[in-house]
């Protein structure tokens, strides 16, 4: 069996094969863009959560000063 680069090149011949090559640049156009947006929204979700764990160290330097 083959295995490694071989293998991808047959796969990506018979994707273009199926199913022509403008619907394949067609698929991968948004494939780029639906990875651009999961990066997007994970930054977004990190940023929140650091948000909150500065809220929640303030909160906890507050208490313990008075």
């Amino acid at each position: 069996m083959i295995f490694g680069p071989e293998l991808i090149v047959v796969i990506i011949a018979a994707v273009v094969l199926l199913f022509g090559g403008k619907k394949v640049s067609e698929f991968t156009k948004s494939l780029g863009r639906a990875t651009g947006e999961f990066k997007k929204g994970r930054l977004e979700v990190d940023e929140e959560i650091k948000a909150i764990k500065s809220k929640k160290e303030t909160t906890k330097t507050k208490k313990e000063s008075k």
